[in-house]
């Protein structure tokens, strides 16, 4: 274990790819590595793109990519995938889209299976994260796996959040109204050679028009490029400048990233107690006597759920 420690913390490839590894699978290893190497992170600037399917995601990360290594920055980059039904396993591969990069050994590119966790991020991707910011990477970026309303939990894990979207489509306002509009601290809208973009940056003007803003806030600025072949692709990162220097203002920052610390405890409570439960509904359930009730029909869900509640001493 120190050994895997060590070479993390050197920036070796396949000792990160271990360490995120064993994060995802849950290897009680994890816990004890994580431990060692949370003191040393805490430099790298974590940036989420999130947005609709379609809208270009991995193609805009493949380009920042590219602006971030020009200017001599390490980027880890945490690709939150659908999962298989069957596997577990990621079932897109964005390191596909992205593959230009994978002999660059500033450049660590993992795809992660959602394996059903709603919020479009990985259970485990925190964990990398912070995997990635021991080994020395200066930009972390998430990219979710794009699936509507739920993608709000992005902005509760990064310093940064970009949602992506692209002209043509359909009713755009409530593409961007379904949960993610207030998340946005940038609209980067791609794919603005199409035909429609006026329209759509009307519509998310407006749509920012009724928040409530005063002189402290931070106005998401709209930027507009073509990702395909890295037209303001240069713009969206000065953008992410202009949110990382308000936010080292007054103190921001620290503030938000104290809230991402203990929205993560509070998700590893969660998730350790859904286990159990879990495991103890299990074995538990099958034997309980009331079941035959239940399948008759003389008892209901609810009372049978409540008798196994009140057992644990919850009421």
């Amino acid at each position: 274990m120190n050994d895997l420690i060590d070479a993390v913390g050197r920036g070796d490839i396949r000792a990160i790819a271990r360490a995120i590894s064993l994060v995802e699978n849950g290897d009680p290893a994890a816990v004890p590595l994580l431990r060692a190497l949370f003191p040393r992170a805490g430099a790298a600037y974590l940036l989420g793109i999130t947005g609709p399917p379609g809208g270009g995601k991995s193609t805009l990360v493949d380009r920042l990519i590219a602006h971030y290594r020009g200017q001599g920055l390490r980027v880890g980059v945490i690709a939150v995938d659908p999962s298989s039904p069957f596997s577990g396993g990621a079932i897109l591969g964005d390191r596909v889209r992205m593959q230009k990069h994978a002999t660059d050994p500033g450049v660590f590119i993992r795809s992660m299976g959602s394996r059903g966790h709603l919020g479009g991020l990985a259970a485990a991707a925190a964990d990398a994260a912070t995997v990635l910011d021991a080994a020395g990477y200066d930009r972390v970026i998430f990219e979710t796996v794009g699936i509507g309303q739920s993608e709000v939990e992005v902005a509760a894990q990064v310093d940064t959040t970009m949602l992506v979207t692209v002209p043509g489509l359909g009713d755009d306002v409530q593409v961007l109204k379904a949960g993610t509009m207030e998340i946005a601290d940038i609209f980067a809208v791609n794919k603005a050679d199409r035909e429609g973009v006026e329209k759509c940056v009307i519509e998310i003007e407006q749509l920012l028009s009724v928040r409530e803003m005063d002189e402290t806030t931070w106005l998401p600025p709209i930027v507009q490029l073509v990702a395909r072949d890295g037209t303001g692709v240069d713009g969206l990162a000065d953008a992410v400048e202009r949110h990382r220097a308000w936010l080292g203002r007054n103190g921001r920052r620290e503030s938000k990233r104290e809230q991402r610390l203990r929205q993560q405890v509070r998700a590893i409570i969660t998730g350790r107690l859904g286990e159990w439960a879990q495991a103890k509904l299990t074995n538990d359930l099958e034997a309980r006597e009331n079941l035959v009730d239940l399948y008759q029909r003389k008892t209901d869900p609810h009372t049978v759920a409540a008798a196994v509640l009140l057992e644990l001493g919850i009421e």
